[in-house]
């Protein structure tokens, strides 16, 4: 077993705070770098499932998430015009005696908050702000972090969660060229009370068109309602969360669909409409040196058709903490991280970039056949939900 290891962890977004609080736990000393100048996340729902609440749990923030969170009902597929369901399966009290953990919807920043307040409380002062990394130096001795404000961190190990346009990947696996898949997501949150009439139940809804798909999801106690459009554009924007494109754009792009969709539409701040331009890469392995490893969009990011990015980047914190368990030596431990974290990874972002043709089937015939022969519900259940970061064997 490795003797407690000093961990610096670059990126303090979902992925790098539960990384550091379950290493925190385990007693190694930790501490995160984050570029921005404040904490803070995006505003936007999240998808956590049983899969990711484990890790959520053995960090003791169980009950916390369930107080702001919501608990949905269902997950229903329909058609964005009509409202016809394809199909649905039951999540609530059934996810939980299925899986043993909860399946809750939560506003993005809730998360990261209560995340953050965590780690503080296991280690204060341990997040520093107002440090871009810039790249980093590994010898037999260690890895130094280096900063653009002249900075120099030395520890036994190096975590990249630095996110999509990862330093840490750029110099371990050279610069990636990400490719645009066609699709542009819209992101919207609105507050839910005033369309109440038209989204009866707590339930997570998938609208299905030719060429576009979107969901839309309760969270923060069922006070907002969530909303991510999927349009196919040819021209790509920005890899952003956070550009903004007219209300009118954003109108005219779901133009048809359900009365539903066109009073959330109606009701958005015309000055809150986000896009999100969606580009996709390709699975690759080899992410660990012996002092140097990656977590999280830094290393497999995902397209959102799966719900199941951030739940990826917790289940690594928990992987990576067990793997500098029982290991004998760091390089060691890295590797097994990897070893047992890459198929898992590689099949989440294939299966979300499948998921994206099968929601945009051109025609409603399609649509139904290709539901016909698959039971979302259960296939979920058979690999992705089941998995439990905490138990899973490791070798």
């Amino acid at each position: 077993m490795i003797n407690k290891c000093k961990v610096t962890i670059a990126g303090a977004g979902l992925g790098g705070l539960a990384a550091a609080a379950c290493l925190l736990l385990d007693g190694h000393e930790v501490e995160i770098y984050e570029q921005a100048p404040q904490l803070g996340e995006v505003g936007a729902g999240i998808q956590v499932s049983a899969n990711a609440m484990h890790v959520i749990r053995y960090l003791g923030l169980g009950d916390e998430i369930a107080r702001q969170a919501v608990r949905p009902e269902a997950y229903t597929f329909c058609m964005a015009d009509t409202g016809e369901v394809v199909q649905s399966f039951e999540l609530s009290e059934a996810h939980e005696k299925a899986h043993g953990a909860p399946y809750y919807h939560v506003h993005r920043a809730d998360l990261h908050e209560i995340l953050a307040a965590k780690v503080e409380s296991l280690r204060p002062g341990c997040i520093k702000l107002n440090h871009r990394l810039s790249g980093y130096d590994e010898d037999a001795d260690g890895v130094t972090a280096v900063f653009a404000n002249g900075a120099r961190v030395k520890s036994d190990v190096l975590v990249g969660a630095d996110g999509l346009k990862s330093v840490v990947r750029a110099q371990m696996k050279g610069a990636d060229n990400p490719i645009y898949t066609g699709d542009l997501a819209w992101r919207v949150m609105v507050p839910a009370a005033p369309l109440r009439e038209h989204f009866p139940r707590i339930q997570q809804t998938l609208w299905m068109s030719g060429g576009g798909h979107a969901v839309s999801y309760f969270v923060r106690n069922a006070e907002l309602l969530n909303f991510v459009g999927i349009v196919e554009k040819e021209k790509a924007s920005e890899e952003s969360w956070t550009l903004r494109r007219p209300w009118e754009e954003f109108k005219a792009d779901f133009a048809g669909w359900n009365p539903a969709v066109q009073a959330l539409i109606d009701s958005v701040d015309n000055d809150a409409c986000y896009v999100w331009a969606l580009h996709i890469r390709e699975p690759v392995p080899d992410w660990s040196t012996a002092r140097v490893t990656l977590l999280g969009d830094a290393i497999h990011a995902t397209l959102p058709y799966l719900a199941q990015g951030a739940a990826m980047a917790m289940e690594d914190g928990a992987v990576l903490m067990r793997a500098l368990r029982q290991s004998e030596d760091i390089a060691g431990a890295l590797a097994l991280y990897e070893r047992n974290r890459f198929e898992r990874t590689a099949r989440v972002v294939r299966e979300s970039s499948a998921n994206g043709k099968l929601f945009h089937h051109r025609s409603r015939q399609a649509i139904l056949d290709a539901f016909s022969k698959r039971d979302m519900g259960a296939e979920r259940s058979s690999w992705l939900f089941n998995y439990n970061p905490l138990l899973v064997e490791l070798n």
